[in-house]
């Protein structure tokens, strides 16, 4: 049951403590601007590979990007270097397989109808909880022959959703024929059938073994036998299964009449179940030299792992040594027998996208179980990865297509005579509607009671996509949420992290809030804030306060803010007359530079004009949070001069400044407006078109910068739609917005209403759940239920409010002791799932336990500003996540309880907090523990 109450978190993700550890400019240094690092370093560069034989004659060549981390042991680590919460399943398909998930065996909604191209389309619609969190929402799926599209809507019980406005949300507005509703319950096997074409949920990978100085696919077949480090490591793998009786998942191998060999190797990871093609174990042949029996299988494998023996010297493994035009993924793995670790290299075929997790930098392994949950996810993540590639993508949607118009086809006779009704194009029900006939209720029955066994032999045939069927203990994620401020009484509209604390704008007025201390007040409710930017270095303040046409930006000196707190003094509108900068009256947006290299850039946006002002400053030769120019007014507005004014065609809703590479006269201004991304060149004025959006209705969402190889990119988020598009100068003053290899689209699952790129990852958030997402690729990693999100505050820790404790913001990991120990020669429990007892009801959530943890010590300036200040206030949620867990964080992670009608809050410490100048209170958090976001199937 969720308890009703207000708490406030903040998730601090890995990527911003990797900028605080490599960054020592500023805390508010850009979270995404390592991406073009990240990519290049650490997931290898392609090469052209020529393999040749013993003679020295070419025999192939291919272009293969070569994953090899570092090859020097005491390289320093590098933004994006491995950790053991970076290795995730991509697209896990426990959250992409709705239809499985959501829609079979449940009360929902099927529609068929042609677009305006004449090819049918098939949409379903269900309304679901999300794990029993009372957030009911809306969840479609639209068929077509370019692929399928998945979106939530948010559900309102006085509004009735139609159909239309879901077909529009997904950008179909024009309709050859109008969808109508199919009542066959039959349907769901043919939509089973369709979410199929996605990719299975069980992988079957090659393994050869290459004995050292081998050059020829012919010798590394021929191996009859392996060595004692091969076995080693096929234990490590998995488990040893005899073949003829084998009932589980076998991967294209003979299970009656052992004519595919007599063992093989088998396992479980995260409930994916996994036969590998071990070349030692397939039928040999002394007459045949090319061993067809054993190509046959390992050559018809997208992924192969090659178990090479010898020392690292020794002639290195290349794919083209192998003979396979289906083959796409070699993951070359040494075992170092010496020191007991394994080092790990991948060859992934040019037309691969690119895919995690990254190769640590070395890639050497000495916790084994540690190099197989890494190897086991990296091929997962090719094999998917693969499946996007040009070939395989063709076919995946010819097959899709083919489907689609051969079950429309087979319906639309059938969909005048077998109709009980007509419901209204414009109406999506939810429940059974409450006039509906006892022949209605009979179908819906009937409906539920097919969809169920469908589940059910899904579940039995080992097709069913759930992470929990069989995966092992929950590792720490980096995004796990702790308690900053439980009993926040004020809705927040922005805020910004001062040292330990934050600063929050409320319709009562600007607070500090720091843990477990009561609210300071800094300016009361006559300056209405909507922006706020704390520049602890620059010893800066800049607010945005929006009434009307009386609005105005602020300048304040840091220091003069803190001494005013200190002294309890609270400023108002009145007082802040000296601060305000000219010319920004009426101001509805302005934007900051992120790196502060040479001068702070602020450009305000006062309708359709932007004013370009900037601060000049010189760089600080140690870290301090004094003022960088000895000022001798209490107000810096004086510092502040204005550049030039530049109009635009509109007024814009999104504005990002983008750093030029030579930071002279190469600065950008992205703005949003209308349909339209533009880029706007700082110096002459001159706008560029980015990107057009082709919808009826567009929802801006943000532009975010980020750098790849020196240039500058960016992330363009509008409705469901995020776009990376590269810019670059070009023509003496012109931009250009050319393809790269890195570029990718994507769409989110619900429309998004902030991002923020904590790098690696990309956080979306809606107004009840947060998508977790990877820069690199666009691939999701998770999806969380919050219920009432609203993020406050991005710059460097994340802050945002809920309702409701986050009692499922990881994933659950997997381990072979857990995994792959179901006895090894019968297949893994797969029986029935626990029926609702009613028509609607779902499989049922569980969440994990919680535990409490014991509070810091506290500081000694804390103690003194509460005994000034009177007793401590409700308590705070903070979230973090270490670079490195400490093995006392995992035994014992710590949580807030909830009260009745708390809110709660939260940041992470921030090393300018130490700096002279600012806010010093120290901390006491409280982490969260958080189940999985998986249906739970009770096994009996």
């Amino acid at each position: 049951m969720v308890v009703d109450f207000c708490r406030r978190f903040v998730a601090r993700s890995l990527c911003i403590i990797l900028m605080k550890h490599f960054c020592s400019s500023s805390v508010s240094e850009d979270l995404g601007c390592r991406r073009g690092d990240f990519s290049r370093k650490h997931y290898g560069s392609v090469e052209l590979l020529i393999s040749s034989d013993a003679d020295g004659a070419i025999q192939r060549a291919g272009r293969f990007r070569v994953e090899n981390g570092s090859s020097d042991e005491n390289a320093t680590a590098l933004p994006g270097t491995w950790r053991r919460t970076d290795v995730h399943l991509e697209n896990p398909e426990y959250h992409t397989r709705w239809y499985f998930k959501y829609f079979l065996g449940q009360v929902h909604q099927n529609y068929i109808g042609n677009d305006a191209e004449k090819s049918p389309f098939f949409l379903s619609v269900t309304l679901s909880d999300q794990n029993n969190q009372r957030v009911p929402q809306y969840r479609a799926i639209l068929w077509r022959k370019t692929g399928t599209q998945k979106i939530c809507l948010p559900y309102s019980p006085t509004k009735t959703l139609s159909v239309k406005s879901i077909l529009s949300a997904m950008n179909l507005d024009k309709f050859e024929k109008g969808p109508r509703e199919i009542f066959h319950p039959e349907i769901q096997k043919d939509l089973l059938v369709l979410e199929e074409q996605e990719g299975s949920v069980n992988f079957k990978f090659g393994v050869l073994f290459a004995k050292d100085g081998q050059l020829t696919d012919d010798d590394m077949f021929s191996n009859e036998i392996g060595s004692d480090a091969f076995q080693k490591f096929l234990n490590l793998l998995g488990d040893t299964i005899t073949l003829k009786g084998w009932t589980g998942y076998r991967g294209g191998l003979d299970t009656k009449n052992d004519t595919t060999g007599i063992h093989s190797v088998y396992t479980i990871y995260q409930g994916h179940e996994i036969m590998f093609h071990v070349s030692t174990m397939l039928p040999y042949s002394k007459e045949n030299k090319q061993q067809v029996e054993r190509k046959r299988h390992i050559g018809n494998d997208i992924v192969t792992i090659v178990f090479q023996e010898g020392e690292e010297p020794s002639p290195a493994f290349k794919p083209s040594m192998i003979r396979s035009h289906f083959t796409h993924i070699f993951a070359l793995v040494r075992y170092d027998q010496q020191n007991d670790n394994y080092r790990l290299k991948i060859f992934s075929e040019e037309s691969v996208p690119l895919f995690g997790p990254p190769l640590p930098s070395p890639p050497v392994f000495t916790d084994h179980q540690e190099f197989r949950d890494f190897l086991l996810v990296k091929l997962i993540n090719g094999e998917k990865a693969t499946l996007e590639t040009p070939t395989f993508a063709q076919k995946r949607r010819r097959t899709l297509d083919m489907l689609i118009r051969s079950l429309y086809q087979d319906l639309m006779p059938d969909l005048h005579k077998n109709m009980l009704n007509r419901r209204s194009f414009s109406d999506v029900l939810p429940e059974s509607p409450k006039s509906a006939r006892k022949k209605e209720e009979a179908r819906q029955a009937e409906f539920v009671r097919i969809g169920q066994a469908l589940k059910l032999k899904s579940i039995v045939r080992g097709d069913a996509p759930s992470s929990l069927v069989a995966s092992g203990i929950c590792k720490k994620e980096p995004w796990e949420p702790q308690c900053f401020c439980s009993n926040f009484p004020h809705e927040a509209v922005c805020a910004d992290p001062w040292g330990q604390a934050l600063l929050v704008s409320t319709d009562a007025g600007v607070l500090l809030v720091d843990d477990d201390l009561p609210s300071v007040p800094v300016f009361d409710r006559t300056l209405p804030v909507k922006q706020m930017h704390v520049l602890e270095v620059l010893d800066l303040l800049i607010l945005r306060a929006d009434k009307g046409k009386d609005a105005r930006l602020f300048v304040f000196r840091l220091s003069a803010v803190q001494r005013g707190v200190e002294g309890k003094a609270v400023r108002g509108k009145c007082d802040c007359r000296e601060n305000k900068l000219e010319k920004t009256k009426g101001c509805h947006l302005y934007a900051i530079n992120t790196h502060h290299s040479r001068e702070l850039r602020v450009v305000v946006a006062i309708r359709n004009k932007l004013l370009l002002i900037t601060r000049k400053h010189s760089k600080p030769s140690g870290v301090t949070s004094a003022p960088l120019l000895s000022p001798l007014s209490e107000s810096p507005v004086e510092e502040f001069q204005y550049i030039r004014e530049i109009c635009l065609s509109d007024s814009p809703v999104v504005m990002t400044l983008v750093d030029g590479p030579t930071e002279e006269s190469d600065n950008l201004i992205c703005v949003a407006y209308r349909h339209q991304f533009d880029v706007v060149n700082e110096s002459t004025g001159e706008a560029f078109r980015l990107h057009h959006v082709e919808a009826n209705r567009v929802h801006f969402v943000a532009a975010i910068d980020v750098y790849e190889d020196g240039e500058a990119g960016l992330l363009l988020c509008y409705n469901y739609s995020c776009i990376y598009k590269k810019v670059c100068p070009f023509n003496g003053g012109s931009f250009l917005v050319q393809p790269s290899a890195s570029d990718f689209q994507f769409c989110w699952n619900q429309a998004p209403c902030a991002i923020v790129c904590a790098f690696p990852y990309l956080l979306a958030f809606t107004t009840d759940s947060m998508e977790i997402r990877l820069v690199v690729n666009g691939n999701l990693v998770h999806t969380a239920v919050v219920p009432q999100l609203q993020l406050v505050a991005s710059r460097s820790d994340i802050y945002f409010t809920a309702t409701a404790s986050v009692n499922e913001v990881s994933s659950g990991g997997s381990s072979k002791g857990a995994s792959a120990h179901n006895s090894p020669q019968t297949p893994p429990g797969r029986d029935a799932p626990v029926f609702p007892s009613s028509l609607g009801e779902g499989l049922s959530d569980e969440s994990g336990p919680r535990s409490e943890g014991a509070p810091r010590p506290k500081a000694k300036a804390r103690k003194r500003l509460e005994e000034n200040q009177g007793g401590p206030k409700p308590g705070t949620v903070r979230s973090t996540s270490s670079d490195r867990i400490t093995s006392g964080s995992l035994e014992s992670p710590s949580t807030c309880e909830p009260s009745a009608e708390g809110r709660s809050a939260g940041s992470d410490q921030d090393p300018v907090a130490e700096r002279a100048g600012s806010p010093v209170w120290a901390r006491s958090p409280f982490q969260l523990t958080a189940s999985s976001d998986e249906d739970i199937i009770d096994l009996k």
